[in-house]
């Protein structure tokens, strides 16, 4: 088995072929697939040919004539990146002649190359350098730049504009490597070679600045660059590291492998993990260079105590923290009764910390009253897939896009929320798959460079119930089901009822066109392209073709965040059963998660209502196994949600909150109603990083750890669990997890865990889709798809593949109900929100990056009919009213929205995103509807009345901690219980 951790560059792809080819290299015969380069034959051999133009990340170019070979009977002197082995080759990579090319082309490039290898960045990881002492270069017979008198580049301008990289063109030697990962990997076509012949250099956009072109900063020109061309400024300050840990990043959903290069414990860059099996070897500019907040000026290490809100704050000691969170929790269950408090886990947790505080909350405050931010984000994935494949997960792996013929993207903007999968979609496209955009956006995927939609179903906000249920009547009257996968997978009653419902014309595009405002003609095309691989495709095109295309579905916020989120859930499931696009490679529902650990928080059990693996609490068997491992009786009613907890709050009877990890002020709907709920309670614990939003209503703040301060795991998007290490000690002293135990011990509730892997230990020993995780096998396999048990003891990178994990596939009948939140005169245009590549969820990290310089704001994007309606201009300031509230953000005139609809982003506290969304949520999981939201917008002057109380507040609380101060002894010990 390949060596998880090992890094070779085989200087070309891998083939995919079948057949073995048996040839001779250096008088050793080597077997490999048929198209394997003669490159990579011979390092399969053991031997290194020497490369510059050539990396296994990338398609072979044969530019830089270093990998020159000689085959037996053959003339010339063939790149053996570029040539394919043949059976029965014989090839020589080391002879007189052979040295001598190499040595000459070493010679031109360095004639050209500047000679400060003992000052330059990338001294000690320069492959220019390195390939100089391969073929024995001792002297440059042209002489270097202008030695002679000759032309060169030497003197060619830096490009410092980028904050995380420099371009310095007169080190480039024009291999096109960091071309070719900008069009191969990425996807971006930023990077170009301009210029010809002699002055062929990269340039950026057209001759542009980097942060003038179209470059996304995700790291792969530099990733790629053999010399130090492109350099982390990271790299310049300190220098090459001194050893790397590999680990997880810890910002979306992908779930990108990264290794930390270190020196002791400062990180001198984040390279993507080249055998990271969810990214390998890509990133996006948050993963690869927005990990500074780490070490910000922000981070709180001392943790703070204080009586009310309106007091300074004073630092004490761990213990004492711990001892007055404590005492003050049971104080407040004393006088209000055992369920007056409750716990909140943040999905940037790990596995190990989530699964502390859910049992934290059921074993030591003795309720069920614990959520987790999947709450508002994929709370109805959870649900949707549940009830109709029987698991609340995805079906795929990410790579599984790349057997894909038709994709399907709904709700969901994956160049921005998840820019890694992004590319690899990409990537999929470019070779002819199909493409279907659900979203009331222009997103960057309907249209960008070589990657177009085939449709755009740019549907009303709120509508998505009606549009699935649209696509599944045309499946249905038009004959394109797959008759015998439903048959032999789905419950037969439950299906015939569901057919009987979508054929109602009430159900059709032209029936559905005036509510969802996509064209029936359009939407047809759709639900042809997604059955039959074309978009007028019929039953006749699916019996001619013999087979049906791989159709994947991949699914967003845009879907989950509206109060049919679950319902719409449901219907993705349906039409990809009734497509029989569910159980193999290339196919599949796969919602994209929007944080590192919205599955893995799911999967440990954070919900009120169920604990590890989904199972209910009321179910007395699944309660009596973790109250015989626990030692505890265990409620068997569910408990507070996360807005029931606001709402007993401002009842009274909900008046303490341990918080790890979340913003709840600022990332959750109608701030002001949350603001009210937390100003009611009497004790708040917030576990955190910063003093964030939340944090300035807290009476306890306990300092948290960052991913890099961590041990433990991630589960992302795909169920994949990958390992996260420790890099550098917890700048507080204390790990998060160590947090959790120290609170239940002063609570009275002993845990006794000595590291995270024994958590893990008992996760697995408590649930049987872990049953076989450990960390022995995550670090011997690299990552871990759940369910791993007896029956998978791998893991399961496809679900449902021969029968779906409840029995029978079971569809469920989806009418649309038109949500609460319509337009009036009063409130006439309709608010959505959403992400933006650079910054991050709630902005915490981010915003405390060079990102700023990408995205300093939130703004308002409006459509030019609207926007001249109004009066308004491209970056005038304008007020954002609803039911719930009222702000004010910048404009952005964008022909990006239809007419009608505005949206914003919601990464900047002073912003106020959320306090115009209001109380409307799902049906089923109480997941708010922050896509729908009755808006009026108008010029203005000046700031909202609550950003004006925003400012105010905020300006309080940052005067209180920086006027925080040792506590007194006898205060101190006086907290304690």
């Amino acid at each position: 088995m390949l060596d998880p951790h090992a890094e070779i560059d085989y200087g070309t792809p891998a083939s995919a072929s079948t057949q073995a080819v048996t040839l001779e290299i250096d008088g050793q015969a080597v077997t490999v697939p048929a198209g394997t380069s003669l490159m990579r034959a011979a390092i399969d051999a053991g031997v290194q040919v020497p490369k510059l133009c050539a990396t296994d990340s990338l398609e072979p170019f044969g530019s830089c004539r270093l990998c020159l070979v000689e085959i037996e009977g053959r003339r010339g002197y063939p790149a053996s990146c570029t040539t394919p082995a043949e059976a029965g080759m014989k090839v020589r990579t080391q002879s007189p002649k052979l040295q001598e090319l190499r040595k000459g082309v070493m010679e031109l490039y360095i004639s050209d190359h500047p000679l400060d290898c003992l000052t330059c960045a990338a001294n000690g990881d320069c492959e220019l350098q390195d390939m100089a002492g391969v073929t024995g270069l001792r002297e440059v017979r042209y002489g270097v730049g202008d030695q002679y008198g000759g032309a060169h580049h030497l003197k060619s301008a830096k490009d410092e504009s980028n904050p995380y990289f420099t371009y310095d063109p007169s080190k480039c030697i024009v291999c096109n490597r960091c071309v070719r990962a900008c069009e191969e990997t990425q996807g971006t076509f930023a990077l170009t070679i301009s210029g010809r012949g002699f002055e062929s250099r990269v340039s950026a956009g057209q001759d542009q600045p980097f942060m003038e072109s179209e470059c996304v900063s995700c790291g792969a020109c530099v990733q790629a660059c053999p010399t130090a061309t492109l350099q982390e400024k990271s790299v310049i300050w300190l220098g090459q590291a001194e050893h790397s840990v590999t680990t997880t990043c810890a910002y979306c959903g992908v779930g990108c492998g990264f290794k930390a290069e270190m020196k002791g414990s400062e990180v001198v860059r984040m390279v993507p993990w080249k055998n990271g099996q969810a990214n390998e070897g890509h990133s996006c500019v948050k993963g690869r260079f927005a990990w500074g907040y780490a070490t910000h000026k922000d981070r709180i290490t001392t943790p703070m105590i204080r009586k009310q809100i309106t007091d300074p704050w004073q630092e004490v000691s761990w213990d004492e923290a711990i001892g007055y969170a404590a005492s003050e929790f049971k104080r407040i269950q004393a006088k209000y009764g055992r369920d007056a408090i409750g716990g909140i886990v943040s999905s940037r947790c790990t596995n190990e910390e989530g699964y502390l505080v859910q049992k934290l909350v059921r074993a030591a405050f003795g309720n069920n009253n614990v959520d987790t931010c999947a709450r508002v984000c994929h709370s109805p994935t959870g649900y949707g897939l549940k009830q109709t494949l029987g698991e609340s997960a995805g079906t795929q792996t990410f790579k599984s896009v790349e057997k894909s013929d038709v994709i399907m993207v709904i709700g969901a903007n994956p160049t921005d929320g998840h820019p890694v999968f992004a590319s690899r979609m990409k990537k999929r496209l470019r070779e002819g798959a199909k493409l279907i955009v659900v979203d009331p956006r222009r997103i960057d995927l309907v249209k960008s460079p070589h990657v177009k939609a085939d449709h755009h179903l740019q549907l009303r906000p709120g509508t998505n119930v009606a549009v699935i249920t649209a696509l599944a009547h045309v499946v249905v009257t038009e004959g394109l089901l797959d008759e015998a996968y439903i048959a032999e997978r789905c419950e037969d009653k439950a299906f015939r009822e569901w057919r009987e419902f979508v054929s109602r014309e009430v159900n059709s595009p032209e029936a559905t066109a005036d509510v969802t405002g996509v064209p029936a003609a359009e939407l047809r095309a759709a639900a042809r392209l997604f059955t039959t691989g074309r978009s007028d495709g019929t039953a006749a095109t699916l019996q001619a073709r013999g087979t049906r295309p791989n159709a994947a579905i991949y699914y967003g916020l845009g879907v989950t965040e509206h109060s049919q989120g679950s319902t719409m859930v449901m219907g993705i499931a349906n039409l990809a059963m009734a497509t029989g696009n569910v159980g193999r490679e290339g196919v599949g529902v796969n919602p994209l998660r929007g944080q590192n650990n919205v599955q893995g928080s799911c999967d440990i059990g954070s919900f009120p209502h169920e604990l590890p693996g989904y199972r209910h609490v009321s179910d007395s068997s699944t309660r009596a196994l973790f109250e015989q491992a626990w030692n505890v009786e265990l409620q068997p009613e569910p408990g507070l949600r996360i807005p029931n907890m606001f709402d007993a709050a401002l009842s009274g009877s909900f008046m303490g909150l341990y918080c790890e990890g979340e913003d709840i002020v600022q990332s959750d709907p109608d701030t002001q109603h949350v603001a009210h709920a937390l100003s009611s309670m009497e004790c708040i614990v917030v576990q955190d990083l910063f003093l964030n939003e939340t944090a300035k209503y807290a009476h306890v703040f306990l300092p948290g750890s960052s991913f890099l301060e961590k041990d433990g795991t991630f589960t992302n998007a795909e169920r994949r669990i990958s390992r996260v290490r420790k890099v550098m000690p917890p700048k507080a002293g204390l790990g998060d997890w160590e947090v959790t135990v120290k609170l239940s011990n002063a609570l009275g509730y002993p845990m006794d865990y000595t590291h995270p892997e024994q958590i893990m230990a008992e996760i697995a020993a408590l649930t049987p889709t872990f049953s076989g995780v450990s960390y022995e096998k995550l670090d011997r396999l690299g990552s871990i798809q759940w369910p791993c048990n007896d029956e998978a003891p791998e893991g399961t990178p496809t679900m449902h593949i021969d029968r779906f994990v409840r029995g029978k596939g079971k569809f469920f009948i989806t009418q649309y109900v038109a949500s609460d939140e319509k337009v009036t005169r009063r409130f006439p245009l309709l608010l959505t929100t959403g992400r933006i590549l650079s910054q991050y969820n709630v902005g915490a990290q981010t915003r405390r990056t060079e990102n700023n310089q990408w995205h300093s704001e939130d703004r308002l994007e409006l459509h030019p009919h609207d926007a001249e309606e109004r009066g308004i201009k491209d970056g005038d300031w304008v007020g954002i009213e609803s039911r719930s509230g009222q702000t004010v953000l910048r404009a952005q005139v964008s022909d990006r929205m239809q007419a009608g609809v505005v949206y914003t982003t919601f990464h900047f506290p002073e912003s106020g995103a959320n306090v115009i969304t209001t109380d409307s949520s799902d049906w089923a999981t109480n997941c708010p509807e922050y896509k729908v939201t009755a808006v009026q917008v108008l010029p203005v002057m000046q700031p909202s009345g609550w950003q004006k109380a925003y400012s105010r507040f905020t300006e309080v609380q940052e005067r209180l901690l920086a006027e925080r101060h040792k506590a007194e002894p006898a205060l101190a010990g006086a907290k304690k219980p």
